[in-house]
């Protein structure tokens, strides 16, 4: 276990989770993730006896589903953490033990380089600087009832967000009904028939990471309608294809990145999707961001510099945030 790795553990732990003697710790993982889970432990036992692993079935992209059927045993626990391959943090069980008071960080450990992703940098960003260059574009964004994005490259895409509010990712779970996440983002659960315009894909494929060339993309009524037919294009359609769901082309959430340690190359999903300078569309289920959308599943596409806009003001422009 390299140092790193456990250095990362560490702050999941200490700093994000800020876990207490004789709370009960459950770290969900799979078997790709052992060496992770078993830092995770380390360090919360440091503090606590009360530490449960469990492993789920590996590579399921629908592990959504296993882990709502999973509800009453996850209500027994004050602390959760999906260490998971991907994210669980939209399924209506992490919306149900958040209102039980329990807190959840959604810890998805994906990466394509074969580096664990706690040993990443961008794990150092300090919440704190987070949250403050967030403060005035979460304030905007919940004073809009929509929001427009355009980037060099040509994207110009209209989302709604009336009655939904935008929140923050900053690590943070160490409160009673806390939701966290190690993607340090601004997200809106956004309205699920109000995504409209043509987007140009030239970030990350989520999971899959960087396409080798950029991809067209038409959003229509809520939903990804046309996908250029290039050979990064066709390998995205494949990939939504095989969830099994027409849920998944749901444009469910907006997402704004705000870690400045992060760099979007395509070797991990949470550092793309979270890199300051970049948003992102959360594809599929919106559940526990605020939405009403359930689907087989949650993955992101991510794009470079936009300019943001929340109603008719420029919260974020080419990429560099300008409402802080």
């Amino acid at each position: 276990m390299s140092s790193k790795m456990q250095k990362g553990a560490d702050i999941v732990i200490h700093r994000w989770c800020q876990l207490k003697r004789r709370e009960k710790l459950l770290i969900i993982t799979d078997h790709s993730h052992l060496r992770e889970s078993a830092a995770l432990q380390k360090s919360a036992e440091i503090i606590d006896d009360f530490v449960v692993t469990i492993v789920i079935p590996e590579n399921c992209t629908q592990a959504g589903t296993l882990f709502d059927s999973m509800l009453e045993f996850l209500l027994s626990n004050d602390v959760i953490i999906g260490a998971t391959n991907y994210s669980l943090i939209t399924t209506r069980a992490v919306r149900e033990v958040l209102t039980h008071g329990s807190r959840y960080l959604s810890l998805p450990l994906s990466t394509n380089n074969g580096r664990s992703m706690l040993a990443f940098d961008f794990m150092g960003m300090d919440p704190e600087e987070a949250r403050r260059c967030s403060a005035n574009m979460i304030h905007y964004l919940n004073e809009s009832d929509t929001v427009r994005i355009t980037t060099p490259l040509g994207t110009n895409l209209t989302f709604g967000k009336k009655g939904r509010t935008a929140g923050l990712f900053h690590g943070m779970a160490s409160h009673p009904g806390q939701v966290g996440s190690s993607s340090f983002e601004v997200y809106i659960g956004i309205e699920e028939t109000k995504t409209n315009g043509h987007a140009v894909l030239d970030g990350s494929m989520g999971y899959v990471g960087r396409p080798p060339e950029h991809i067209q993309l038409e959003f229509r009524d809520g939903r990804l309608v046309s996908i250029e037919h290039n050979e990064s294009g066709i390998f995205l359609q494949d990939y939504m294809e095989r969830f099994g769901d027409p849920g998944i082309f749901v444009a469910g959430e907006l997402g704004i990145g705000l870690n400045k340690k992060s760099r979007c190359l395509g070797n991990c999903y949470i550092e793309d999707e979270s890199t300051y300078g970049i948003f992102h569309i959360g594809m599929g289920r919106n559940l526990a961001l605020g939405g009403v959308h359930d689907a087989a599943g949650h993955f992101d596409l991510v794009f470079h510099s936009p300019t943001i806009y929340a109603g008719d003001v420029v919260i974020m422009k080419d990429g560099l945030v300008v409402a802080s």
